[in-house]
């Protein structure tokens, strides 16, 4: 089939700086609502790829996001989210962005051109065959990411994308297809937009449901997540009176005492 950039086709909205502030809100509303919709229609797909995911992870792979640009900070902010969340090493969940921790606070847009830079940062990291490497790429064409991807492949390493366009490039080098099509951006070729709002809900479900299958989520509740500050910590008391049934004096023994929500329900039975 035919590859189309829909990503980068002209907005369905004309003349946006004569439009009223009420206007503007309510047209990207509708655009948001947009990218849920094609979330919506991919979720069978999502759920073929975590289901790929999770014997991996629980058998000690690693999950690594690479992308560029917008797609690659949201492949490191899911990943970097993982650890306070679910207790998890910092090597358990990767992201890689081209042109590195320089390309989160700033635009770096030659670094996505090189074909064989992927390769060299999943290196750093021993990628192996136990892993499972995801390219995050709206347009699906990005040299890095679809090199990344390609490499892998030739590695034995299993891979997915998340992509805004169908049949694109980096489509033809995973192993699983997460097209997402969310049509033209508000603002032309943005795909910072509803094409990124759309690729965060993915990782959100792909992170979260693995974790759940590694088991670091009891019942509703996060009992891996790390106790690192005030907030944390009352949410950590608030997880044992509502689990054990204590009071908030007994709360705060068990966390000083076993310093994890997970120990202290396993352990408060013996006591």
């Amino acid at each position: 089939m035919k590859f189309i950039k829909v990503t980068e086709q002209e907005s369905n909205h004309k003349d946006l700086e004569k439009k009223s502030v009420i206007e503007l809100v309510n047209a990207m509303h509708k655009e948001d609502n947009n990218a849920l919709k094609a979330v919506n229609k991919v979720l069978p797909k999502i759920s073929e790829l975590i289901e790929a995911i999770a014997p991996k992870i629980e058998k000690g792979g690693r999950l690594f996001y690479i992308g560029a640009g917008t797609s690659g900070r949201l492949g490191v902010l899911d990943a970097s989210e993982c650890p306070p969340t679910f207790g998890t090493p910092p090597e358990k969940v990767v992201g890689l962005v081209a042109g590195g921790i320089p390309a989160l606070y700033s635009s770096i847009e030659i670094a996505e051109d090189d074909m064989s830079q992927a390769w060299k940062d999943l290196s750093e990291h021993k990628v192996n065959s136990n892993d499972f490497v995801i390219g995050i790429a709206a347009s699906g064409t990005t040299p890095y990411v679809v090199g990344g991807l390609k490499d892998c492949q030739e590695n034995n390493i299993s891979t997915a994308c998340i992509v805004c366009n169908e049949n694109s490039p980096l489509s033809e080098y995973a192993d699983f297809k997460i097209e997402v099509i969310v049509g033209p951006e508000f603002l032309t070729g943005s795909s910072r937009l509803k094409a990124g709002t759309a690729q965060k809900l993915i990782l959100n479900m792909i992170s979260t449901i693995s974790m759940i299958l590694d088991g670091h989520v009891r019942g509703n509740k996060m009992i891996d997540m790390q106790m690192s500050n005030a907030k944390l910590n009352k949410r950590a008391r608030r997880i044992l009176m509502e689990e054990l049934g204590v009071d908030e004096s007994k709360a705060d023994e068990l966390i000083l005492k076993y310093k994890s929500i997970r120990l202290a329900i396993d352990n408060f039975n013996n006591e």
